[in-house]
C-alpha cells in the first residue's frame, strides 16, 4: 500500500495529529486492567491512547508521556519504575474513525499504533485528564476486552497474559 495515502510526507499544520500513535495496557500483577471511558463518547471505554507529538519522539517517551497526561501515572518513580513499561514490537495499521479524521491533515486516513503495556500495583491512585475522560474501571483482562470499543485495544487485551508471562520468564 502507499504509505503516502495515510502518512503525510511533510509535518501536519499546527494542531493536527500525526498518524503514528501508542496504546498502553495498564494492568495489575493480578492482570487487571484499567479502562478509561472517553469524555466525548460516552460508553467508548479504551485503554491509554495517543498520538506522538512530533516525528522523531521515540515511542516509548510518547506512550510514558500519554500514561502521565491520561491518568496521572508517572512512570520512573519506585512503585511503577520506568522498567516497568513494555515495548512489545507490535504494530496495528487501521482505518481512522471518520469520527476523528478531521483531526488530521486531508488525505489521512490510516494510523499505525504501536503496543505497549505498563504494570502498576494494585490501587495505584490514578487521576483522569477531565477534558478527555470521565470514568475509569479496573476490570480482570477477559472482562476488559469485551469493554473495549476498538478492536486493537480488545485483542491487546486478550494477548496480555501470555506477554506478561513472557516478561516474567525474562526476569
Amino acid at each position: 500500500m502507499d504509505a503516502s495515502l495515510h502518512t503525510p510526507l511533510s509535518p501536519p499544520a499546527s494542531g493536527q495529529k500525526i498518524p503514528v500513535s501508542v496504546l498502553v495496557v495498564i494492568h495489575t500483577p493480578a492482570l487487571d486492567v484499567l479502562l478509561i471511558e472517553r469524555a466525548r463518547q460516552p460508553g467508548f471505554w479504551q485503554s491509554v491512547t495517543g498520538s506522538i507529538d512530533a516525528r522523531d519522539e521515540p515511542l516509548a517517551a510518547a506512550a510514558l508521556r500519554e500514561v502521565e497526561e491520561e491518568t496521572g501515572i508517572r512512570a520512573g518513580s519506585a512503585a511503577v519504575p520506568q522498567s516497568a513499561l513494555r515495548d512489545w514490537q507490535l504494530a496495528n495499521v487501521y482505518e481512522i474513525y471518520p469520527l476523528w479524521r478531521h483531526r488530521y491533515p486531508p488525505g489521512v486516513w490510516k494510523n499505525t499504533e504501536h503496543v505497549f503495556s505498563l504494570e502498576v500495583p494494585a490501587g495505584t491512585p490514578i487521576t483522569l485528564a477531565e477534558r478527555e475522560h470521565r470514568a475509569l474501571i479496573w476490570l480482570p483482562w477477559h472482562e476488559a476486552a469485551g469493554r473495549c470499543f476498538s478492536a486493537s485495544n480488545a485483542d491487546a487485551i486478550r494477548q496480555l497474559p501470555r506477554r506478561a508471562q513472557h516478561q516474567i520468564a525474562r526476569r
